[in-house]
């Protein structure tokens, strides 16, 4: 089995009587896609910036590519901070060159590479415009290929669809799908949750600076019971009988009931008994438990309030 690019041991970080990252403990495999999930303020950035060397830890240990600081080993990852900037009156062209020399490459290679990463996602036509002159998306994207032209072996995006319209964000996930196909390894963070279960194979929920949870999609979904969502106008007391059911409640709008199954539980079997016992349904619905309702239940409603609006 191949070292892991990054592993946090009891990883702290406080500002004054101020902690912002509790002992946090990570495996980070590599080639793999790792979401930092969480509300701002969770601790995302601060564990970001300790991995990279750009804080001191108060106390606990860092392994990054097999070394301990990110400055032995600068030049192999790449890195997208959540401030965005651009130098302005550089084309998009020359400015990923020039983050690209500055990690080693030479100048040649560099521009072409910085050539052939604009034209690959969309910005070949803009590739000598000013960055003055590109959108707020576009200027996002070119620091986005700024952070990658090296070929870096580890690349760590802070917030990095954050600004992004629909198709700008589509652009960045196949930034994220190719570098993995060429065994990057990768770790974003984000308060969206719809990036993180599209494209995470292993994922971290953070919460006051805490780490509530690190596993695969699949394993945080386990963490909710299965559940069927109906609408009827009938009441459903009948269903609590029916094997597998382990709970029912009115969720409070539109005549919708939750029915909690066990582990294994056929759902038809609630079904059918909706029409044995004469419950008409507008709906019947199979959706099963995603990272909202695991967020919810393990963080709660006030702190998940941002990241679920």
């Amino acid at each position: 089995m191949s070292e892991p690019v990054l592993v946090l041991d009891r990883l702290k970080k406080t500002f004054g009587d101020f902690t912002a990252v509790h002992e946090m403990s990570l495996t980070v495999p590599r080639g793999s896609v790792y979401g930092f999930l969480g509300p701002n303020g969770a601790g995302k950035t601060t564990t970001l910036r300790m991995t990279l060397a750009i804080y001191a830890p108060t106390s606990g240990s860092i392994s990054i590519l097999g070394h301990p600081s990110a400055l032995e080993v600068r030049d192999r990852i790449g890195y997208l901070p959540e401030e965005k900037g651009l130098y302005k009156k550089m084309t998009g062209r020359d400015l990923i060159a020039y983050f690209a020399s500055l990690k080693g490459m030479k100048g040649r290679d560099a521009r072409v590479r910085a050539g052939e990463l604009l034209d690959k996602y969309g910005l070949g036509e803009f590739k000598d415009r000013k960055c003055e002159a590109l959108s707020k998306g576009m200027g996002q994207k070119v620091q986005v290929l700024a952070s990658i032209a090296h070929r870096p072996e580890f690349v760590i995006f802070d917030e990095p669809f954050s600004g992004l319209d629909p198709v700008n964000q589509q652009v960045l996930e196949d930034v994220i799908r190719d570098l993995q196909r060429d065994g990057t390894t990768i770790i974003f963070s984000t308060h969206i949750m719809e990036h993180a279960e599209r494209l995470c194979d292993r994922l971290v929920l953070i919460a006051r600076g805490r780490m509530l949870f690190d596993g695969t999609v699949p394993e945080a979904r386990r963490m909710i019971p299965r559940r069927l969502i109906i609408q009827t106008q009938v009441n459903p007391e009948a269903l609590r009988h029916v094997t597998g059911v382990t709970g029912l409640r009115a969720l409070g709008k539109d005549d919708k009931f939750e029915v909690t199954l066990a582990e294994g539980a056929d759902a038809d079997r609630v079904l059918a008994a909706c029409f044995q016992n004469g419950i008409s349904l507008r709906s019947f619905d199979r959706s099963e438990p995603n990272l909202r309702d695991v967020f919810l239940k393990l963080v709660g409603a006030e702190d998940a309030e941002e990241v679920l609006s």
